[in-house]
């Protein structure tokens, strides 16, 4: 289901939590909202799930009013699903009767019981849960209990799922199996899936496009690739992978460093960057080297197939991701080039 978002906006009380936002989602698309606590990204969400009603602006779905000023779309009368932070699982109900309860609503009256015993067994095997249906909650790993939500929102074969920050309460390497679910189940149910994150990582592994916001505000819309490579204002470069900025001035389209004889060229920079004097370097765009940038390395985490370094340039400490190949040592003078 597309869903057009226009000049969306929410205040509560004195506070604006969205300004003026407009987006154009796609039917099938995969979308993430990025940014930090506070930002806007889950009124957003409650807002297309009718939780909420909108101050300005409308929301539609396949050319169907969902929202405005004054009128609100029931949320039992949209064609979604939602899956929360919280598990919100019944510790009396199995896992397959979690599934079965969304059918017992009247919007499901027309089918049969057939007809929803199949519906559940599809949702659970497509989460992986087929051989757990009698299993009550307190049975099931933390992943588990992620799963039978998920399950019990796409059970209802909805057009839209809405996703807020599912995986924040589980453990790192879990999160990163259950990144593989959720695509899966994408693929597979062909819905239309906004996920609310503030995790970056989640956000560049899963979505087709990525929205950022600051302050009730879209900062940028792109693709990962697009978000990562080509952020389009400082925001966006330090929110995603911590990009350093460098200060300098700007000829035509050559960047000199404050202090140093060489500069970077201006390719695929934004005009945000040009504007302000600046130069975005991704962390793992810096490289040791016989010239540039003369520091002093002052921290370092080991990570495994990398190093994180700390170099401190003058007054600015610049973060370089560096191959575990050579290790170099708290106080050791480097150069840092550009590669």
């Amino acid at each position: 289901m597309s869903i057009k978002i226009d000049g969306l906006r929410k205040e509560f009380n004195d506070t604006v939590a969205l300004n003026n936002v407009s987006i154009d989602i796609k039917d099938n698309e995969f979308i993430a909202i990025l940014g930090p606590s506070g930002c806007g990204k889950t009124t957003l969400l409650r807002l297309i799930g009718g939780f909420i009603e909108p101050t300005e602006g409308k929301i539609i779905c396949n050319n169907l009013l969902y929202s405005s000023k004054d009128f609100n779309l029931p949320v039992e009368n949209r064609n979604l699903g939602m899956v929360f932070q919280s598990f919100a699982l019944w510790p009396h109900m199995t896992i397959k009767n979690h599934i079965l309860f969304p059918l017992q609503s009247k919007k499901f009256k027309c089918l049969s019981n057939e007809e929803k015993e199949k519906r559940a067994l599809s949702a659970l095997k497509a989460t992986g849960l087929e051989l757990l249906e009698n299993r009550l909650p307190g049975e099931l790993s933390g992943g588990q209990k992620q799963r039978v939500s998920l399950a019990r929102a796409i059970v209802g074969r909805p057009s839209i799922l809405l996703m807020d920050e599912p995986l924040s309460a589980l453990d790192a390497e879990l999160r990163v199996s259950m990144r593989k679910e959720i695509m899966d189940i994408h693929n597979t149910t062909n819905s239309t899936i906004i996920y609310v994150t503030h995790d970056q990582g989640e956000a560049l592994a899963m979505a087709d496009r990525i929205i950022i916001m600051k302050d009730g505000n879209i900062e940028q819309i792109g693709s990962p690739s697009e978000i990562y490579l080509k952020p389009q204002t400082e925001f966006v470069a330090k929110f995603v992978s911590k990009c350093n900025i460098l200060k300098g001035t700007w000829i035509n389209n050559k960047f000199y460093v404050d202090g140093e004889n060489f500069y970077y060229t201006g390719n695929n920079i934004s005009r945000y960057f040009k504007e302000n004097g600046t130069y975005p370097v991704r962390p793992e765009e810096f490289t040791f080297d016989s010239s540039g940038l003369y520091g002093e390395i002052i921290n370092k985490q080991y990570q495994g197939r990398e190093i994180h370094y700390t170099v401190r340039v003058k007054n600015e400490n610049y973060t370089v991701y560096s191959s575990n190949i050579n290790e170099y040592p708290l106080g050791y003078k480097v150069h840092l080039n550009k590669k």
